[in-house]
């Protein structure tokens, strides 16, 4: 029952920080469920990031079910996902009402600037802690970390193809997924 609890409280305050986007709280997630709680290893938090976006919904939400299936089963991912919704909601309704109220002020544009600039550096820092993990295995950049180069290969050709040829999306994730099924 307690690590229910802790559950839903952490995916609480992670739902209800989660400002910009599910990206922004890529971050968060990790320092609570990898490094605070030690829930899930860097490596399984890596793959569960993978599978949240190649699987529909929300990345947060997406993230909480699979962090809370490895820590406490079916009634953990419930819980998880639960804390996770809640404050999004509850939060979502006060926002609507204060923007209502408030939508014509010169100081609610400027905080909202400052949230977009912030969830900005969240995202790159997101980004480069996925990039780190799966080209170097680690989350933090070190001299003895060895480079996984057919990462780094498949990684470089999809966004070349991509950019390239606007390959769609689904069909790239595909079409890499079964050439990691077969390298790995």
């Amino acid at each position: 029952m307690g690590e229910l609890l802790k559950l839903l409280w952490v995916f609480f305050q992670i739902g209800s920080f989660s400002i910009g986007g599910g990206y922004a709280i890529i971050p968060y997630i990790q320092e609570l469920a990898v490094q605070k709680y030690a829930w899930v290893s860097q490596r399984v938090f890596t793959d569960i990031i993978t599978i949240s976006q190649m699987t529909p919904g929300p990345l947060a939400v997406n993230t909480s079910t699979f962090v809370g299936l490895q820590v406490a089963g079916i009634p953990g991912a419930m819980i998880a996902t639960f804390g996770c919704v809640i404050s999004g909601v509850g939060i979502s309704i006060l926002l609507y009402r204060f923007f209502q109220k408030f939508n014509k002020s010169i100081y609610v544009f400027e905080a909202l600037n400052g949230l977009r600039s912030a969830s900005l550096g969240l995202i790159i820092s997101a980004a480069a802690t996925i990039l780190l993990m799966t080209f170097l295995g680690t989350s933090a950049i070190s001299m003895a970390s060895k480079v996984n180069w057919i990462a780094v290969g498949v990684f470089t050709g999809s966004l070349f193809v991509l950019r390239k040829w606007k390959m769609n999306p689904i069909l790239l994730m595909v079409l890499t997924g079964i050439l990691g099924g077969i390298i790995y």
